[in-house]
């Protein structure tokens, strides 16, 4: 059970959230992905239609999750017309997606063809089970 002081209960803004996570609740809502896994690697597919290679970056936090963010703009118009319907979508995206304990984050590559992103996440060789030691016993 949390304790609030006197002051904290008269603040309306105390559990608001903030506008940057906001922000980021939407565009990660808005950013639909397909997760594949593979023997050797992980694949993360994520449409990117209309956008510039250089328009997406992607990165690793906090040694394991896998970050793809970036920006798409709207077009520039030439003549004025206003818009009888907008559905495809302008601005910021985020994915964010926490890689299990056998990616190996040194090993990241992507490709964008076709409008897809495809991000591959190589694992991690699996560990060798350790043989048990025999510790001879020496007598005093």
């Amino acid at each position: 059970m949390m304790d609030l002081s006197d002051d904290a209960a008269g603040d309306k803004t105390y559990n608001t959230p903030t506008r940057s996570y906001v922000q980021d609740a939407k565009a990660m809502a808005a950013t639909p992905a397909d997760v594949k896994e593979y023997p050797n690697s992980y694949v993360f597919e994520i449409d990117m239609l209309g956008l510039k290679c250089g328009d997406i970056k992607f990165q690793v936090e906090d040694a394991n999750v896998l970050l793809i963010r970036g920006e798409r703009k709207g077009e520039e118009e030439k003549e004025k017309a206003k818009y009888v319907r907008m559905e495809r979508r302008v601005g910021k995206f985020m994915r964010k997606f926490v890689l299990p304990k056998n990616a190996n984050t040194d090993a990241i590559s992507a490709v964008c063809q076709d409008g897809v992103l495809s991000v591959t996440v190589h694992k991690l060789p699996p560990l060798e089970p350790r043989k048990p030691k025999t510790i001879e016993v020496k007598v005093a």
